[in-house]
């Protein structure tokens, strides 16, 4: 039930599984932006049954709603449009500001969506404007650009926008703070999570910043350094690929929370794993292994990871059946799985458990 991929992604795999990388990257690049460097046309998807919505990744919607992204605005609450400017360059985002706001400082969560998406598409999929409004939270969404990357998928696989207050990781960081500059903020209580590319993007942004972000949210992606460039990039959402632990500036690693689904054939569920893998701090930590099921819907297995204290430091919940989607996600956007545990509600449960530096 997963999307296809692309004739031209088929055969760049064949060319690197035989050693053939420069065929392969240039194959990739003509595919993706086209011999003149503009955005290459796609196949037209096949209509879709008379009666029938068109298919989206691993979710087939009901007959009678709208695929269309509603406004991702709460009672109570408000979604903003804002622009960053940096060094890096330019993004929009946008912001959804809850009815809460004004009474104190409020946890902020950067949700980064994954490719072909947009800010509101993603809003309206993940429902999480719905659960920051119950819950007092401050929740971004920037924004990526065609021009950047012609699906609008966050470049996690670039070295260039893998690092510290450079590329896109500066730009994420940039939005991060300009809104906790503009609005009231805890500090203490900044996170950031994303699907697929964008949860690639997540978890360098868990690396590059620990002094930032309190913990991190990782959804059918993939760890920091996984890739470097295009071909290595299919081969690591393709078979998983081992990343660096993060190490350095005297900073532990952040707590994550990781969801993949085990029949995902867009990121091998190996990725979630190495993601976990990643973020592990040094020294032993208690693993306890849950199983469980979502009322008519899929099984899943959460695997908890506690240091000495008894509070969980990492989460892996692998959703049995699931599969390139959003778990527990609504079909008003795209991407999304309805029939799994909500990602978004246990993802907030986890980072509203975590603090800066123990703050």
């Amino acid at each position: 039930m997963n999307a296809m991929l692309p004739p031209y992604m088929t055969e760049a795999t064949r060319l690197t599984r035989e050693g053939r990388l420069t065929e392969a990257t240039t194959l990739l690049r003509q595919g993706l932006l086209g011999p003149t460097g503009t955005p290459a046309p796609t196949t037209p998807a096949a209509p879709a049954a008379p009666g029938r919505q068109p298919r989206i990744i691993d979710v087939e919607p009901s007959p009678d709603e709208d695929p269309t992204p509603r406004p991702a605005r709460q009672a109570g609450g408000a979604f903003l449009a804002g622009t960053f400017q940096g060094e890096a360059g330019r993004r929009d985002f946008r912001l959804y500001v809850p009815g809460t706001a004004g009474q104190g400082p409020l946890p902020l969560l950067v949700m980064l969506h994954g490719c072909t998406q947009s800010p509101d598409d993603f809003a309206a999929g993940t429902r999480m404007n719905t659960l920051a409004e119950a819950q007092g939270w401050l929740v971004a969404y920037p924004g990526q650009t065609q021009s950047a990357n012609p699906q609008k998928c966050w470049n996690w696989f670039s070295p260039a926008d893998q690092q510290r207050d450079r590329g896109e990781p500066a730009l994420i960081a940039g939005i991060t703070r300009q809104v906790m500059r503009e609005h009231a903020v805890d500090a203490s209580r900044v996170y950031v999570a994303g699907l697929s590319a964008g949860g690639a993007a997540a978890a360098i942004m868990g690396m590059a910043y620990p002094d930032l972000y309190a913990a991190v949210g990782v959804h059918s992606g993939l760890a920091c350094g996984a890739a470097r460039d295009m071909p290595s990039a299919f081969t690591a959402m393709r078979q998983g690929a081992p990343a660096p632990r993060a190490t350095g500036g005297g900073v532990p690693p952040l707590p994550a929370i990781v969801f993949h689904g085990d029949s995902d054939r867009t990121v091998h569920p190996r990725n979630g794993d190495q993601v976990i893998e990643q973020f592990t701090p040094g020294g032993a930590l208690q693993r306890e292994v849950q199983a469980g099921q979502v009322p008519g819907g899929r099984r899943y297995q959460r695997t908890v990871f506690r240091d000495a204290t008894g509070l969980a430091m990492q989460e892996h919940w692998l959703v049995a059946g699931g599969g390139h989607a959003w778990s527990g996600g609504s079909a008003q956007g795209s991407h999304t799985d309805p029939l799994g545990p909500d990602a978004s509600r246990e993802m907030l449960r986890f980072f509203a458990a975590h603090r800066l530096h123990g703050g």
